[in-house]
Protein backbone atom coordinates (compact mmCIF):
# COMPACT_ATOMS: atom_id res chain seq x y z
CA UNK A 1 0.00 0.00 0.00
CA UNK A 2 1.11 3.32 -0.76
CA UNK A 3 1.08 5.90 2.40
CA UNK A 4 -1.05 9.32 1.33
CA UNK A 5 0.86 12.58 1.56
CA UNK A 6 -2.00 14.70 0.05
CA UNK A 7 -5.55 15.19 -0.90
CA UNK A 8 -6.90 17.08 -3.93
CA UNK A 9 -10.61 17.24 -4.47
CA UNK A 10 -12.17 18.93 -7.33
CA UNK A 11 -16.32 19.66 -7.77
CA UNK A 12 -18.26 20.74 -9.94
CA UNK A 13 -21.91 21.34 -9.94
CA UNK A 14 -24.73 23.04 -11.42
CA UNK A 15 -28.41 23.98 -11.95
CA UNK A 16 -30.45 26.06 -14.30
CA UNK A 17 -29.96 29.22 -12.33
CA UNK A 18 -26.23 28.48 -10.62
CA UNK A 19 -22.73 26.80 -10.80
CA UNK A 20 -20.49 25.94 -8.76
CA UNK A 21 -16.57 24.97 -9.71
CA UNK A 22 -13.86 24.20 -7.06
CA UNK A 23 -10.24 22.48 -5.75
CA UNK A 24 -8.97 21.54 -2.52
CA UNK A 25 -5.88 20.13 -1.14
CA UNK A 26 -6.49 18.70 1.84
CA UNK A 27 -9.41 19.80 2.83
CA UNK A 28 -8.21 23.69 1.99
CA UNK A 29 -10.35 25.38 -0.41
CA UNK A 30 -7.30 27.01 -3.05
CA UNK A 31 -9.32 27.86 -6.37
CA UNK A 32 -13.24 28.52 -7.17
CA UNK A 33 -14.72 29.75 -10.35
CA UNK A 34 -16.82 33.39 -9.44
CA UNK A 35 -19.28 33.52 -11.69
CA UNK A 36 -20.67 36.55 -10.64
CA UNK A 37 -17.66 38.30 -11.06
CA UNK A 38 -16.15 36.42 -13.86
CA UNK A 39 -13.16 35.29 -12.61
CA UNK A 40 -10.84 32.55 -10.57
CA UNK A 41 -10.45 33.74 -6.85
CA UNK A 42 -7.26 31.44 -5.32
CA UNK A 43 -8.01 31.88 -1.42
CA UNK A 44 -4.88 29.51 -0.38
CA UNK A 45 -3.61 28.99 2.80
CA UNK A 46 -0.24 30.62 3.54
CA UNK A 47 0.98 26.86 4.94
CA UNK A 48 1.23 25.97 0.69
CA UNK A 49 3.20 27.90 -1.81
CA UNK A 50 1.38 29.92 -4.14
CA UNK A 51 -0.52 27.35 -7.14
CA UNK A 52 -1.92 29.36 -10.28
CA UNK A 53 -4.68 27.43 -12.31
CA UNK A 54 -4.15 29.34 -15.94
CA UNK A 55 -7.14 28.95 -17.81
CA UNK A 56 -9.33 27.62 -15.25
CA UNK A 57 -11.84 29.95 -15.19
CA UNK A 58 -12.31 29.45 -18.70
CA UNK A 59 -12.98 25.76 -18.39
CA UNK A 60 -15.38 26.22 -15.63
CA UNK A 61 -17.27 28.17 -17.83
CA UNK A 62 -17.31 25.21 -20.14
CA UNK A 63 -18.15 22.71 -17.54
CA UNK A 64 -21.16 24.44 -16.71
CA UNK A 65 -22.08 24.86 -20.27
CA UNK A 66 -21.60 20.80 -20.65
CA UNK A 67 -23.36 20.29 -17.11
CA UNK A 68 -26.07 22.50 -17.91
CA UNK A 69 -26.46 20.68 -21.37
CA UNK A 70 -26.74 17.13 -19.35
CA UNK A 71 -29.55 18.75 -16.89
CA UNK A 72 -31.87 18.68 -20.00
CA UNK A 73 -31.31 14.91 -20.66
Amino acid sequence: SADVLHEDLGITGCSDSDGEMMYALDGEEIWYADFINKRGVEPQPSSIDHITYPGAYEQAVAGQQICRGNLKN
